[in-house]
């Protein structure tokens, strides 16, 4: 709804996209909500963003995702 902050593309062509980000100075479309990641399989016919879940006891109400960046192994 707000828009993404950063995308890594990984080879086999999952996108892994960051959202969310707050800045000062910077408006926010949704200053209460959390960040987030999401997943979009780009070989797929219409591919769709999902949001991933994160793991509890993860602090999410201050999650503020600044980038994004992949390790393949």
């Amino acid at each position: 709804e707000a828009g993404s902050e950063d995308i890594d593309i990984l080879p086999n062509g999952l996108a892994f996209i960051s959202s969310g980000l707050k800045y000062p100075g910077l408006k926010s479309f949704a200053p209460d909500k959390p960040g987030e990641i999401f997943l979009m399989d780009l070989n797929e016919d219409y591919p769709r963003a999902v949001e991933l879940r994160i793991s509890r006891g993860f602090d999410l109400s201050s999650f503020n995702p600044h980038g994004i960046s992949t390790f393949v192994d």
